[in-house]
């Protein structure tokens, strides 16, 4: 899904630009990185909605659409999707705008969409209700 553009009216949760030491044995930034990345935007907004400390305890959906390079400029953009009485389900959509390194610069790609849940937890890490809005 390729635009110019960043998704409009939404500010991102998180903005990084993956280095060399992010790729995989091909040379495209490792899954395993945008995974990370994706898990702490998502837990952003959670723990911000929690007011409070959430623990990740499910990825519900997670499907990497394309290839993050080395110098995108990678946004992840979290909302919440559903709240329960101890959890909080978040979506986070991921866009990357390429590098001038690539052949494709300034040209914006949406790489990733992933589905979490997080649950509220006291100074104990036992499951807690979530507080009002």
């Amino acid at each position: 899904m390729a635009s110019n553009m960043l998704p409009e009216n939404k500010h991102p949760t998180l903005r990084l630009v993956p280095m060399v030491k992010d790729t995989n044995a091909a040379g495209d930034v490792f899954g395993g990185w945008v995974m990370s990345q994706v898990d702490i935007a998502g837990s952003i907004v959670a723990v911000r909605r929690a007011k409070g400390r959430v623990v990740t305890v499910a990825v519900n959906a997670f499907h990497f659409v394309a290839p993050v390079f080395v110098n995108d400029l990678v946004s992840f953009y979290a909302k919440i999707v559903k709240v329960g009485t101890t959890s909080i389900t978040v979506d986070v959509e991921v866009y990357a705008e390429r590098s001038l390194r690539t052949p494709s610069p300034g040209e914006v790609v949406k790489v990733t969409e992933a589905v979490l849940t997080y649950v509220a937890v006291d100074e104990n890490r036992k499951k807690r209700p979530l507080p009002p809005e």
